[in-house]
């Protein structure tokens, strides 16, 4: 990090204040329901449909069931791999930087910060990766008209990726590492592949240069077995073909003089037209080990083309397709196909990673992509994939015009003051974040609980090969509380020769909503994000963790799981702390005026921002255009200066006390 970030950052910690971000803006629009009978016809972002629960199985799955620990991973099969807290990121197509993420160096949207915040504080940092399909139409130029960072070029609306042609300048690379020295967010970037003759390697050299420690590897093409179907390469084009254009990103990162430091990735499928098998049996994996950084793969359970372009045959109903996410078989299909590339990936020594995936591609269905059930699809989904030996997993961000956003800015080219949008599947994000904790040295295990029954999954998670964490799902919607379930814990003791382990209490954080299909109603240990257009990105309301007594006589604590609901189970204080933040930066910001420089914070909000601690004095920008002041290596200074000004202590000491 740049001397100015640090000392800047510095400067932060010993005045304990956090981050203010100010803008000329005013709020922009309040949500509306639907007369009955009306068709929503808005941005897919914003889609108010909600989708009926599917009916409850038959049979019913019991409703009282035991569960039999171990107090140590000593004696358990199966655990996976060491886990880290971080296993959950997003992936933000780079055509929408802009809009999710800021308009410049010196233009953060704060709400994307206050989220990243969230995930950081749980599991210790954050990955994101900028790309996606209109990475490999990027091309970097020295500036655009009108100070932009990044301009859209012509689309082809009826194709499939409906993929613009991009340019963008360094502002972009300056606009990450930013964030980078506010809160810990490390980044994952694209080399274009679509010209592999005239290879545009601008993004390796500057962004090694900008964003340093903060860079987490380059993918190399993205989901490279599509090319040919939408008209990207010649007929023929094969896995040996990627093999050979892969070489020839690293022959010409070598010619540039860059030290990449083996982070290249790939090979990036979207096990659509080839299998990662058909990489592998190229030797792509012995013949580039030194470059690579990680093993890669992207997919989506489903898609939704149909609804959107031609010749993709009949469109999906959503409230038909709706149940075949409601049960533990949902991730587990998914995650099937590339349990012999898991293998591999340890073998080879390399993370294995889903660098792109969410509800379905082509943007997701209505009413499932924006429910909660998605959400409790996807929690289960990730601790499948981290079951499997998956390092990471990345959650698609899109535009305005796609169902599926963890996280969506407001409908305009602006930003607005607690107007974005939540759903559901955020909520999954620090679910597993929590459930994975933030010690880096996490094992997990599917229980295959209540004799193996698909509609209530759990997992046991050990910490330093300690029994930490449970993670109890249930995916059925009955307001009765009839099938509601209680899982009898005990730990030891009985045959396992081991004296009863089971603890005299134990704590319990519940994601719950009245049922599988609501959208806003939705709250994490009794704290929510907010309903449409009512989100600034922090959690609000007064965080609710339930503390049960056991029976340490007769080794057992029962735990009751609403339908439908999650319920995250803290085995000891210790798991607790490990997963729970002790306090989480935030980043507000609010004004009245457009004038230049002139800048007006809402002391009220502040105060009531930042724990009940307000700001004395005023900040923001006096500057009506961009600064053109020398920038240091993997720092906007200007820019810089004022957010880490404003930076609250505690992100100073995560960033210190937390590495990669």
């Amino acid at each position: 990090m740049a001397l100015p970030t640090l000392l800047f950052t510095l400067l932060a910690a010993l005045g304990g204040v956090q981050a203010v971000t100010v803008y000329g803006q005013t709020p922009l629009v309040t949500a509306t329901s639907l007369a009955p009978g009306a068709s929503y016809t808005g941005l897919a972002a914003y889609d108010t449909r909600i989708l009926d629960p599917p009916p409850l199985p038959e049979p019913r799955p019991p409703t009282q069931f035991g569960i039999q620990l171990s107090a140590t991973s000593n004696n358990v099969q199966g655990l996976s791999i060491p886990l880290s807290g971080a296993f959950y990121g997003f992936s933000v197509e780079m055509s929408v930087v802009t809009q999710v993420i800021g308009l410049n160096g010196s233009f953060i949207h704060p709400p994307f910060l206050n989220m990243m915040s969230l995930v950081a504080e749980r599991a210790g940092r954050v990955h994101v990766r900028v790309g996606g399909n209109t990475q490999d139409f990027a091309r970097m130029v020295p500036s655009l008209a009108d100070g932009k960072a990044i301009e859209k070029q012509v689309v082809n609306t009826n194709n499939p990726t409906q993929t613009p042609g991009l340019l963008y300048t360094t502002e972009i690379l300056y606009l990450l590492s930013n964030i980078s020295s506010l809160t810990n967010v490390k980044w994952y970037l694209g080399v274009p592949l679509n010209d592999s003759t005239n290879l545009a390697l601008d993004i390796v050299e500057w962004g090694e240069r900008i964003l340093g420690d903060s860079l987490l590897g380059f993918q190399v093409g993205n989901e490279p077995d599509l090319y040919q179907r939408h008209g990207h390469r010649v007929e023929g084009y094969g896995p040996f073909d990627y093999f050979g254009e892969f070489g020839d990103v690293i022959a010409g990162i070598k010619a540039l003089n860059v030290d990449t430091a083996n982070n290249l990735i790939g090979p990036s499928l979207a096990t659509g037209d080839w299998y990662p098998e058909d990489i592998w049996n190229t030797g792509f994996i012995p013949a580039y080990t030194e470059s690579l950084g990680a093993l890669t793969v992207e997919h989506y359970p489903d898609d939704n083309c149909a609804a959107l372009y031609e010749g993709f045959g009949t469109p999906v109903d959503p409230q038909q397709e709706f149940a075949r996410y409601l049960n533990h078989t949902a991730g587990k299909d998914i995650v099937s196909i590339y349990l012999n590339s898991t293998n591999i990936a340890q073998q080879a020594g390399k993370p294995f990673i889903m660098f792109e995936t969410n509800t379905a591609s082509c943007g997701g269905f209505p009413g499932i992509s924006t429910s909660f059930g998605a959400a409790l699809w996807a929690i289960d989904y990730g601790l499948t994939m981290a079951y499997s030996n998956f390092t990471h997993a990345l959650l698609h961000v899109g535009g305005q015009n796609v169902y599926y956003n963890p996280f969506t800015a407001v409908p305009t080219n602006q930003s607005s003051f607690n107007e974005w949008t939540v759903g559901p599947i955020f909520y999954s994000v620090l679910a597993v974040a929590e459930t994975l904790g933030s010690s880096n040295n996490s094992r997990i295990i599917d229980l295959n609980q209540n004799e193996g029954n698909i509609f209530t999954p759990g997992y046991a998670v050990y910490e330093n090969d300690n029994l930490a964490r449970l993670a109890l799902i249930n995916f059925m919607t009955d307001s009765s509380g009839a099938n509601d379930y209680t899982a009898t814990i005990s730990i030891d003791g009985g045959e396992s020769g081991q004296p009863n382990g089971t603890p005299a209490q134990i704590q319990v954080k519940y994601l719950v909503a009245p049922s599988v299909g609501d959208k806003w109603n939705v709250t994490w240990g009794g704290q929510s994000m907010g309903g449409q257009f009512e989100a600034d990105g922090r959690l609000k309301g007064e965080l609710k963790i339930e503390t049960i007594q056991c029976d340490q006589q007769a080794n057992i604590c029962q735990v009751k799981v609403p339908a439908p609901g999650f319920a995250l189970v803290f085995m000891t204080e210790e798991a607790m702390r490990e997963s729970e933040p002790a306090s989480t930066a935030t980043f507000a910001t609010t004004a009245i005026t457009k004038a230049k420089n002139t800048a007006t914070i809402d002391q009220a909000v502040l105060a009531t921002s930042n724990g009940n601690k307000g700001m004395q004095g005023r900040y923001g920008s006096t500057s009506a255009g961009s600064n053109a002041a020398p920038r240091a290596a993997g720092a906007y200074p200007g820019a810089v200066a004022l957010l880490a000004v404003v930076a609250g202590a505690e992100v100073v000491r995560r960033a210190i006390s937390r590495h990669v």
